[in-house]
This record gives structure tokens, sequence and C-alpha cells, in this order.
């Protein structure tokens, strides 16, 4: 994901000259090619996340197209009031880019582990939140980001993620079909969606047609494609590798909430940490203990259509 995403952006950049990249003493093995390309528009601005917000603001208010870029929590909790007052209070064209969206840096401990960021970017007054599932989806969400002229955040993994859709989608602002099938829908918010589609097959010999769709955008997000989905469905599952206050479940329910529909909904997600925390281990076995493997979500699945 992140190196079509600097891929992306140097395309990007070559045409529209007041595009400029920041980093906050990162992205070495990944950056440098923008960095080489275009030096004049590329800043590393230290361990200093609270100063590359204010510094992006003032070069969007100076008619710039500004992206941040950093690990996980540190281009988000580290500078959100920057954020919230330089950016969005101004309606700054800043672009806030995450590596290591939930647990992609999950051997780093706690502190790398983003499993709160959509929640506290989506309360941003004006702040657009993209959480990509594959490549192809981080290729068409730099573009668009690129041209919004809005505050916008875009949440990635890391690196090797596979391709699940067989052609670019055209709107990242819908849901997308990666699997049909409308007894059970999983609405599915990033790469944790390629764990989905293999708990999908398993199920729909078992449970009937078992339907999938990647949601790459949760801010704005499309309440009438839910209400949709919930006339047809008996049952919607929504998954995401991030904790379910604020993120893809709580959009979903807030959608159903007015006038309740016909699907029960189930939410999967990263539970919320109680007490002292001092865990840590590969993005695996974390989404395991938190459920969210491949055998962990098939269980949950079936358990919850049985009570239907």
């Amino acid at each position: 994901m992140r190196n079509t995403f600097v891929a992306t952006l140097k395309e990007i950049a070559a045409d529209q000259r007041d595009v400029w990249l920041l980093c906050g003493d990162l992205g070495f093995s990944v950056l440098e090619s923008f960095q080489k390309q275009f030096p004049d528009r590329y800043i590393n601005v230290g361990v200093a996340e609270q100063n590359m917000a204010g510094i992006a603001a003032g070069l969007a208010l100076s008619g710039k197209t500004v992206f941040i870029y950093s690990i996980g929590n540190f281009p988000t909790l580290r500078c959100l009031e920057q954020l919230r007052n330089d950016v969005c209070y101004h309606g700054c064209d800043v672009k806030v880019v995450s590596v290591g969206g939930g647990y992609a840096y999950g051997s780093q401990g706690y502190t790398h582990h983003a499993i709160e960021d959509v929640a506290i970017m989506s309360a941003l007054p004006g702040m657009e939140v993209l959480v990509p599932c594959d490549p192809l989806e981080v290729r068409v969400a730099t573009r668009l980001i690129a041209k919004s002229k809005k505050p916008t955040y875009l949440r990635l993994s890391r690196t090797g993620e596979p391709v699940l859709h067989s052609e670019e989608p055209t709107d990242l602002h819908r849901p997308i079909s990666l699997r049909s099938g409308d007894d059970i829908v999983i609405l599915a918010s990033g790469p944790i969606a390629t764990t989905c589609l293999a708990a999908a097959e398993l199920l729909t010999p078992e449970l009937g047609q078992v339907g999938l769709s990647s949601v790459p955008c949760l801010k704005p997000f499309d309440e009438e494609f839910v209400r949709n989905v919930a006339r047809r469905a008996k049952l919607i599952v929504t998954v995401e590798e991030h904790i379910a206050r604020g993120g893809l479940h709580a959009a979903v329910i807030a959608s159903l909430a007015f006038k309740r529909e016909g699907a029960a909904v189930l939410g999967l997600a990263i539970p919320e940490p109680a007490g002292k925390i001092s865990v840590g281990g590969d993005r695996e076995t974390l989404l395991r203990s938190a459920g969210l493997s491949v055998d962990g979500i098939v269980r949950r699945i079936r358990d919850a259509f049985a009570m239907i």
C-alpha cells in the first residue's frame, strides 16, 4: 500500500506543481524517490509532528496541496490539536496519511497500534476519512484526495497487501462489491477485507449466499447503501481492524437508527483494552487474539446467524 501511495503521488506531483510532501523523520527506503524527483517540494521536519501539521497548514493557506506522512498514531494523535485548529478550522488542503493502520506495526507494542485513529479523525470537522482495502483502492484514493481541496485522512497498512479488485474502482464514496450474496453481507474496512473474503467463501455452503463489500470511505458515509442492504439481507456483519466505537460499525448502526430496517447487525472489531496494556506481537497473532482471524470471523458469524 505505501509503495503504491508514493508511486501514485509522484505521478500526481509531476502534473500538479502545487503538491508537497512532508514527513516526520521516517519513510526511509520509501520516500527517497519522491525527494529525489521533487526536492523543492519535500520536507523532513524531523520528530516534530505538531510542527509538521502547522507547516502543512501554512503551505496550504498559500495555495499548496500538502500531504503529511508518518506511522499510525504519529500524524494523528501527536498533532491532534494542530490538525483541529490549524488544518480543519481553516479548511486547509492538507492530507494526513498514516502508514501502519491497525496492527500493522504490532510487534512495536501498543504505542504503535493505530486502533482508535479512524474514530478520532472522523470527529474532526470537515475531515474526510478513507480506508482503502488494497493497492488499487490506494491508487484511486490518492488521486481523489489530491483534487478534493479538503482536509482528508488516508489510512494505509504497510506493504504486501494483495489486490482484491479485478479493475480499478471508479467511485470510492460508495461501498464496492468484492463478492455477491444477499443472505449475509459483510462490510469490511481496510485490508482486513482479504480475511473476510476467505471467511465468506467458507460460510456460503453452510449459511447461504455471503456477500462482501469494501467500504473505503467512512466519512462522508453512504448511509443509503447500508439501508438498501438491510432491506435485503438477514445479517449485516461489519469487520474492521479498529475498535468498534467511532469506526465502521458505529457508522452502520447510526445509518439504521432512525428507521430500523430488517437485518440484524453484528460488529466484529478490536476489543477495547481494559486495564494495563502490555501486548505486542505480529499482526496475524494480534488479529487472532481479537477474534479477527478467518476462523474467528467464521465462528462468530455462524453463532450470530444461528440466533436470528
